[in-house]
């Protein structure tokens, strides 16, 4: 894996031909475009397993989509059980930044494959797994700003904790806010993908946030749930048009990630009545466009002992649990965004 993915004239190994853009410029700042609660654009680092199921591209596009609110330092990717080998998920985040005008732009790292228990004794090392996209966390930690990086971990947190265990300098130049666990109960895919580098992070003195799923429960992420025919209705041709089809993962060829997004939702399994699919990942970009669309409380840092939740009320360390999204404003804001995107850069 070469160290920086460079999308122009680069082909994704996956029979994908090089890709020109046209049409692709940023347009003006939408009117009705939600604050992000600062003077300035949030400074955002992705950081995905970006071929897991398919809200992880949702979330890229819409992030990218949001150019008056968000400046994008770039994407970094991890490797979780659901999505193959890191090579799978870098080659889907690229299809993403190509199909939303953003290759050449911003740029791509790939990251671990394995754990952080496994990797982290080799941090020393040269070309360890994961080597690109940790060191890439670190330097952009470390440019010069007005404000924390915002580092938006939406898979495992294995490169995050890597970055921190090599220089734990960047705690203080940091914002890590999470997608995953179902806290306070057991469980979640992204904290079982790496259950040690989240209880790393936790005992990091480092800004720390959990964007909470809670499958079933109402009262995360898991609510910002979309139908296959909402889909089908509203996403046809959104987002700038590529001058050189993009191929899908399933073989298939776009042009549009809004015509991408529809094939993803015909490839996947629904749950629910009616049928949907949540797009947890993209509610977690959501928050940090509007905190007013879901609830945010300080509390003291909990332990994971094992796989459960050990409450610490004393513990002087606090971090922050995000829970009851407001699905409707996100999903309106997430449609009007993809009709009329603003294309963020680094």
């Amino acid at each position: 894996m070469t160290a920086l993915v460079n999308l122009c004239g680069a082909a994704l190994g996956l029979g994908v031909i090089q890709i020109a853009l046209a049409g692709c410029s940023a347009t003006e700042p939408r009117p009705d475009a939600a604050p992000a609660g600062r003077g300035e654009r949030l400074r955002v680092l992705v950081d995905t397993d970006a071929n897991n199921e398919l809200d992880d591209q949702h979330a890229l596009a819409y992030l990218l989509f949001n150019g008056d609110t968000f400046s994008v330092a770039g994407v970094t990717v991890n490797a979780t059980r659901g999505g193959g080998t890191i090579d799978a998920h870098v080659a889907e985040a690229q299809r993403v930044l190509a199909l939303c005008g953003r290759e050449g732009v911003v740029s791509l790292h790939a990251g671990a494959n394995g754990s952080f228990e496994t990797i982290r004794p080799t941090i020393g090392r040269p070309g360890f797994d994961g080597a690109d996209a940790v060191h890439f966390i670190i330097a952009q930690a470390h440019a010069a700003t007005s404000a924390p990086l915002v580092l938006l971990p939406i898979g495992k947190l294995t490169n995050i904790a890597l970055a921190l265990a090599k220089d734990p300098s960047i705690a203080s130049n940091v914002r890590i806010v999470w997608l995953g666990s179902h806290y306070p109960e057991p469980g979640e895919y992204n904290l079982e993908n790496d259950s040690a580098a989240l209880r790393y992070v936790l005992s990091v003195d480092v800004p720390f946030e959990m964007v909470t799923v809670r499958s079933g429960a109402g009262t995360g992420t898991d609510v910002v749930r979309v139908t296959q025919r909402e889909i089908n209705d509203r996403m046809p041709g959104l987002g700038p048009r590529t001058a050189t089809p993009v191929m899908g993962r399933h073989g298939e060829a776009f042009q549009t990630f809004g015509d991408y997004a529809v094939n993803l939702f015909a490839h996947i399994t629904y749950s629910g009545t009616p049928p949907s699919r949540a797009l947890y990942d993209m509610a977690a970009v959501a928050i940090l466009k509007q905190p007013a669309w879901a609830h945010a409380s300080e509390q003291p840092a909990p332990a994971l002992v094992g796989e459960r939740w050990q409450v610490r009320p004393d513990n002087p360390r606090r971090i922050t649990i995000w829970e009851r999204f407001d699905r409707e404003a996100i999903l309106a804001d997430f449609w009007a965004t993809l009709a009329r995107p603003v294309l963020a850069a680094p």
